[in-house]
């Protein structure tokens, strides 16, 4: 950026000669367009200023009880997450970016007994999930971007110990843009997960069919399934509104013999979003959790899952 100065001074010249030199220059329309166009520099620096590398999310999300199995067992959920990321270009075609997460799950079941899941397992109260992240991008032009980002984490249940319960991979995607800055593309998660290998694909999308309407992933892609697909409407700058679905899974260690818990599930969610300013959003949430199942892994053992209503509440800060 060039920077524009008003006057040219040599150290020889005095005030008073720089006075008279240009007093007659410094007319009021030449006055006028000198601070329009310092204005506009002043502008371009203040907007540098509005890039902000971190992210902080925070969210929360209850369900209703809902009955596990074919026994009198009822199941209720209530989950805090918390996640802080940060990004940062490292050039015209390379971009970094690193991220931690916190969850806390609350199971709170009722009318156990011995029906859960065959009695093969001592009910648990809580789940503790840790998480971190790096990722990279790559644009060796305008049509083509790739991401590639490992993950790293531990998910176990307060009836376990966390030295069991890691799991580690990484998601690799691939997203040609098109001329109308639509863009479409395939990405894969590969993840050894605790006690499980597994590989995911998913459709990685984000496509305006109108000014106001557009499809595009709500989620991200990794240990709790593929990114869903979202329909979403812009009513305007400061709110907009999305009709959802994705298979939602959850794995942890519940023991510490080995024994891990998977909870899979699909999820469909009408969503209402508030950008309170460029930098705070908030979005509501009501849920449909359906075709959900709780899998023991040892004995290899199953619980279907009631359908269920869920409803949520997620912020996110900019700064």
């Amino acid at each position: 950026m060039k920077t524009i100065s008003s006057l040219s001074l040599v150290p020889e010249q005095t005030a008073f000669e720089v006075k008279k030199r240009y007093s007659k220059r410094l007319s009021i329309p030449y006055v006028a367009k000198l601070a329009a166009v310092s204005s506009l520099a002043f502008s371009a620096t203040a907007s540098a200023y509005d890039y902000s590398p971190f992210k902080f999310h925070v969210s929360r999300t209850s369900t209703e009880a809902a009955q596990v199995g074919s026994s009198d067992t009822e199941l209720q959920r209530d989950v805090w997450r918390m996640k802080l990321s940060a990004s940062m270009p490292i050039g015209k075609e390379w971009s970094i970016g690193a991220n931690v997460g916190y969850d806390n799950l609350d199971y709170g079941f009722k009318n156990v007994g011995a029906g859960l899941l065959q009695g093969n397992v001592t009910p648990w109260s809580s789940i503790n999930k840790y998480s971190a992240g790096l990722s990279l991008s790559y644009r060796p032009n305008a049509q083509w971007m790739f991401l590639f980002a490992p993950k790293l984490q531990y998910s176990y249940a307060n009836t376990a110990s966390s030295s069991d319960a890691q799991s580690y991979g990484v998601v690799a995607s691939g997203l040609y843009r098109f001329k109308s800055g639509n863009m479409l593309g395939v990405g894969v998660a590969y993840l050894n997960d605790i006690s499980e290998v597994k590989t995911i694909p998913y459709l990685a999308v984000k496509w305006n069919i109108t000014d106001k309407l557009s499809l595009s992933n709500p989620f991200q892609a990794g240990f709790s399934g593929p990114a869903g697909l979202e329909l979403s409407y812009k009513l305007d700058d400061k709110w907009n509104f999305g009709l959802g679905a994705s298979r939602r899974t959850e794995r942890f260690l519940v023991t510490d013999a080995e024994q891990t818990i998977e909870v899979e599930e699909w999820v469909s969610f009408i969503r209402a979003g508030w950008n309170i300013s460029k930098k705070v959003s908030i979005n509501a949430y009501g849920g449909y959790f359906f075709a959900g199942e709780m899998e023991l892994s040892q004995p290899k053992v199953s619980d279907d899952i009631e359908n269920q209503a869920a409803a949520g509440l997620a912020i996110d800060i900019k700064f």
